[in-house]
């Protein structure tokens, strides 16, 4: 293949921005126009094709045969493929790659190429792009200076990847391929008759809402004046502490006690407490409405990934569709379907998170449990109420033992515990005192102990990470100690910038430009989660292959979303669900379970 690193220029102004508009709403707007592009074949000189040259010099490329290598790979490849309709073969994202190499840390060209080549000052990007802000036909010399810019941009582009390709794990070039393809050109479609109904539908109710409780939305949607409000008619508004300022505010929130307290105690004014969730919960309408607008005209959708989004490696929802966020049983995810003479085929591993904590603290007796099959559920909820637990006839003290099993194998305490139950965020509200919150979190690291050590096992490896002698140890087979921090089974790094001990205990490092505090539980949930994006991530990228006439449309934390062909549909899905549970190279008796469906729609 011929590597071409390729940079477009782009009309903006205050108004038609990447910082205003998502990239399908850019380069849909009326006003974008490519002002030219910047080209690299191979490590040639670069060279810079101005507006009224882009098309020639595009069209003399043989797409089939190219890889493309861009900084925000999904703008330009967006551009390339929804603009001029050339499609390479294989995606390449040093924007991404910064982010896998550097998690945490900003992948703008400017810092990367600051943090890849400090000693270099002619590695630096311009800032001529600024000069041409608003210009829509540019000047001779305004074409120049832009172009000298671009050229500047690929050229930095080109030297990261010549920096990051030679220790950048394959597999993980192809998961940056495959998310890339799925924006760019996806496969996954829209039902535009039925998500246009939805959108009407949540419009008119939200409506007949507002208009039932006769309160204007504006203090409906004010926190302030609905405080005011609520006292005008004699109600005290709840509170709650603030976990960020520790000052008391409104407990609005439908998942907040106080506020869960209140309706209960004031049914006559159901109409208003309807209304105010209605007025704040506008998020279906709005989502709906960008799923219509970000569909392409043959009804086909982006799937936007941000690949790398959490230093474990996690994908984050982007380009504010965040299809990482779609209510399982949503209307949203119904709207999703496959085109005709195929169907979605959706799978996901179960308890993965729980079965690599396990298997990685050696906690042979969950181990033995999940390789039986066993409802490890109820399992727990049997040790906790201290007799057998039946799913069917004990579904509220199976609920608490799923609780704990999710929510305590990172070192969650008992008042956390506590107020997890009660909230209702898991499931139905449950009202335990703090004696019993703590006698269940005890009995949960009795009963698991080598779950436990492991949460101080880890935050002592942490501690080696910080000393050079300690460089290439091993824990299992599941990390080698660097440089602040692990190197994880696939050659990818679990790493915390600027590590340093915190006096009380623990440590803090650097994410995102600010502080992050870590210990043991933290730590464990980190590595696990890293662990567990590896299973994942390995069976999509090997159905890929195995798959050729399907393609793996969008991946879900532990779900991942086939479009295939509907013929033979159940041998499609057994083979699916077969992938994901191959154990990996580095875990061989891992004891992984999937389960999954199909249907013309992304219903699962």
């Amino acid at each position: 293949m011929t590597d071409i690193t390729l940079d477009f220029e782009t009309y903006y102004d205050s108004k038609v921005s990447l910082t205003k508009l998502t990239t399908m709403e850019y380069i849909k707007h009326p006003l974008f126009k490519v002002q030219g592009v910047g080209i690299k074949y191979d490590d040639c000189d670069t060279m810079w094709f101005s507006a009224d040259e882009v098309d020639e010099e595009l069209a003399d490329i043989d797409w089939n045969e190219v890889r493309l290598i861009a900084h925000n790979t999904p703008f330009d490849a967006y551009i390339l493929t929804q603009h001029y309709g050339y499609f390479p073969k294989y995606f390449i994202d040093t924007a991404a790659m910064a982010r896998g190499k550097f998690p945490g840390q900003s992948s703008a060209l400017k810092y990367v190429a600051m943090r890849m080549f400090p000693d270099d000052e002619t590695m630096r990007k311009g800032e001529e792009l600024v000069n041409s802000k608003g210009c829509y036909d540019l000047t001779p010399e305004q074409d120049e200076e832009l172009g000298g810019y671009c050229i500047q941009d690929t050229d930095l582009t080109y030297a990261i990847w010549k920096e990051l390709e030679p220790t950048y794990p394959k597999t993980e070039l192809d998961l940056i391929d495959l998310t890339t393809r799925m924006f760019v050109d996806p496969i996954i479609e829209i039902d535009r008759e039925r998500l246009t109904t939805y959108l009407e539908s949540e419009t008119n109710n939200r409506v007949t809402k507002i208009e039932a409780a006769g309160v204007c939305p504006k203090i409906l949607g004010s926190n302030d004046k609905f405080v005011e409000y609520l006292r005008s008619i004699d109600i005290e508004p709840p509170t709650k502490r603030s976990p960020a300022t520790g000052k008391n505010i409104p407990a609005f929130g439908k998942n907040d006690a106080g506020w869960k307290q209140m309706v209960a105690m004031y049914p006559e004014h159901n109409d208003i407490w309807q209304a105010r969730e209605a007025v704040k919960s506008r998020l279906t309408e709005t989502r709906a409405q960008r799923f219509l607008d970000a569909a392409l005209d043959d009804n086909r959708i982006p799937a936007p990934l941000r690949y790398y989004a959490a230093h474990t490696g996690r994908f984050g929802g982007t380009e504010k569709l965040n299809m990482q966020n779609l209510p399982r049983g949503g209307e949203l995810r119904k709207c999703l379907v496959a085109p005709k003479d195929h169907l979605v085929y959706v799978a996901d591993l179960s308890n993965i998170e729980a079965r690599m904590l396990a298997y990685v603290a050696d906690q042979t007796d969950l181990i033995s449990q999940f390789a039986r099959g066993d409802d490890i559920y109820s399992n727990f909820a049997s040790v906790i109420y201290e007799r057998p637990i039946d799913k069917k006839k004990d579904p509220t003290e199976r609920f608490v033992g799923k609780t704990a099993i999710l929510g305590l194998g990172y070192g969650m305490g008992h008042n956390k515990f506590q107020a997890t139950l009660k909230s209702g965020a898991m499931g139905p509200p449950q009202d335990f005192t703090t004696e019993q919150a703590l006698e269940i979190v005890t009995k949960y690291r009795t009963t698991y102990n080598g779950i436990a050590n492991l949460w101080t096992k880890l935050q002592n490896m942490l501690q080696l990470t910080l000393h050079p002698e300690n460089y290439g140890m091993t824990y299992g087979p599941f990390f080698t100690i660097e440089r602040n921090g692990f190197r994880l089974p696939n050659g990818m790094s679990l790493s915390y910038t600027d590590l340093s001990p915190e006096a009380t205990g623990g440590y803090v490092y650097t994410s995102k430009g600010k502080k992050e505090y870590t210990y043991g539980g933290r730590i464990t949930e980190n590595l696990i989660q890293a662990l567990s994006r590896i299973v994942i991530t390995d069976s999509m990228l090997r159905l890929q292959a195995k798959m050729p006439d399907s393609r793996v449309a969008l991946t879900v934390h532990d779900e991942v979303i086939i479009i295939a062909a509907n013929t033979h549909p159940d041998a499609t899905m057994d083979s699916i669900i077969d992938d994901l549970c191959i154990a990996p190279e580095w875990a061989p008796d891992l004891p992984l379970a999937a389960e999954g469906g199909y249907d013309t729609v992304y219903s699962k």
